[in-house]
């Protein structure tokens, strides 16, 4: 008889994962608009949220939340055709940023670290942000040319988003770590 290892969720998990999507769906409705060639585009703090997911939870766990927060935000806001990108947006920028942490991490997380990943994953964001939006103005005016600039002139947003993520991900991930780690040590058996 060979023994198998049953991996299961634990009760702190499944509430760490809702918390976090639930952060991710306020971080998201905290926007400020900001004036694009294609689309609404807007500031928030969501991006942030994901990133602090993945950080605190590990990647699947991370991922997982921000990308229901942004879903069900898409879901609740009028965006129904959006959530499955977002969803699916989540897993690979928190893929990209759970790699560079991962790289560059040592016994000591330095500050740098933490500064390192969020760029890294706003870029990957950035990205994401670009090729997402170069489609589907391509997809609407059969133009490579329109395309490019509409998709060009998305990214302002993406970009500020992408300071405010680094910013805010460095000054509250040591926290946030801290009272991770006391949370499980407090909910575990």
């Amino acid at each position: 008889m060979t023994s198998q290892t049953k991996k299961t969720i634990a009760t702190n998990d499944i509430v760490l994962i809702a918390l976090f999507a639930t952060l991710t769906i306020i971080g998201t409705m905290i926007r400020i608009p900001v004036p694009s060639a294609f689309g609404a585009p807007f500031i928030h703090l969501g991006n942030s949220v994901l990133l602090l997911s993945v950080l605190l939870l590990g990647y699947k766990k991370g991922a997982l939340a921000g990308g229901m927060g942004f879903a069900i935000f898409d879901l609740l806001n009028g965006f129904p055709l959006e959530a499955p990108y977002f969803f699916i947006e989540s897993f690979i920028v928190g893929g990209v940023a759970i790699l560079i942490f991962n790289t560059l991490k040592t016994k000591k997380e330095s500050i740098l670290t933490i500064i390192l990943t969020a760029t890294g994953a706003g870029i990957a964001k950035i990205i994401m942000t670009f090729l997402k939006n170069w489609t589907m103005s391509f997809i609407m005016t059969s133009n490579s040319k329109t395309a490019l600039v509409s998709a060009i002139g998305s990214l302002p947003a993406t970009l500020v988003n992408t300071v405010s993520t680094v910013i805010i991900v460095t000054l509250i991930y040591p926290s946030l770590k801290k009272l991770t780690q006391s949370f499980y040590k407090k909910t575990s058996l």
